[in-house]
């Protein structure tokens, strides 16, 4: 069954539990695309809930219980540093009908809900939630343009068909990787679309102080950053020979990438991974 018509045998209500920044990028990208979910989102901030349903055409719903009440599945979206605060507003939280007849929970025992907080574990969720069934999901803001790069991960005991589900959702707006939860804070350093941004800044930088003008500077460095990825994606030629491609001995590419690497390139990237992998160890032990 494709992802389409698994939608189509039963419309889901996705309640999102958070409208900030990731809740917007996962809606634009939904907007992109056909589907059959019906979506909400659950916020303290009015503004927040207006702002997504004049961008998105979204429900919203300001009550957290009736939130609980209206959903077949809750996206908790919020920071890492927040998730302490929902978790015990779930845990106490009791479902309220609304008045214009919304379902009660299909799962009342333990509903679905799936955590987007980096560095927050099963475990953590579990522990101060338990009323919920919880699955973890890092979707990338990229997402918005349809083309992000979703991990999720799961409890051993977790259902087939709940484990199908969630990939299917996060599908819709790019690829979708399952791992084991023990790899996911190397994930999350790893896939960030931060490295992208900031190489680019640092090429284009580099450019300009060599003469270049600001457009023509980041139109040469996004082409060397993207063109060079397609063509490793795309291609069937393994990295470690393109690289050799590219930087032919005694050429400017060659020089220029010895240089980077004399002056610390790959220490400094390892560096920046072991800060990110620490910064997830501290959110996991809040």
């Amino acid at each position: 069954m494709t992802v389409r018509e698994n939608l189509a045998a039963g419309a889901q209500t996705i309640v999102f539990l958070g409208g900030g920044r990731i809740t917007s990028a996962i809606l634009a990208g939904l907007k992109l695309v056909k589907h059959e979910y019906k979506l909400r989102v659950h916020d303290r901030n009015p503004e927040k809930l207006r702002q997504l349903k004049r961008l998105y055409a979204v429900s919203v719903e300001p009550n957290l219980g009736r939130a609980i009440a209206e959903s077949d599945v809750l996206v908790a979206a919020v920071r890492p540093d927040a998730m302490r605060e929902l978790l015990g507003n779930l845990q106490e939280s009791r479902p309220i009908a609304a008045a214009t007849g919304a379902k009660e929970l299909r799962r009342a025992a333990r509903p679905l809900a799936i955590s987007l907080a980096a560095g927050v574990p099963l475990r953590t969720l579990g522990k101060y939630a338990s009323r919920f069934r919880w699955a973890r999901a890092m979707p990338s803001p990229v997402g918005r343009f349809g083309r992000g790069l979703t991990a999720v991960a799961f409890p051993h005991d977790f259902s087939q068909k709940d484990r199908k589900s969630t990939k299917d959702f996060f599908a819709l707006i790019g690829t979708v990787v399952e791992i084991p939860e023990a790899k996911f804070d190397a994930f999350t350093v790893t896939y960030s679309s931060s490295h992208g941004y900031h190489a680019l800044a640092a090429l284009a930088d580099s450019a300009q102080a060599s003469g270049l003008d600001r457009k023509t500077a980041l139109l040469a460095s996004a082409h060397a950053l993207a063109d060079g990825i397609i063509a490793w994606r795309e291609g069937k030629v393994q990295l470690e020979e393109l690289i050799q491609e590219a930087a032919t001995p005694g050429g400017i590419a060659a020089a220029t990438l010895a240089a980077m690497d004399a002056s610390g390139y790959g220490e400094s990237v390892r560096r920046g991974f072991s800060a990110g992998l620490q910064r997830a160890r501290e959110n996991a032990a809040k």
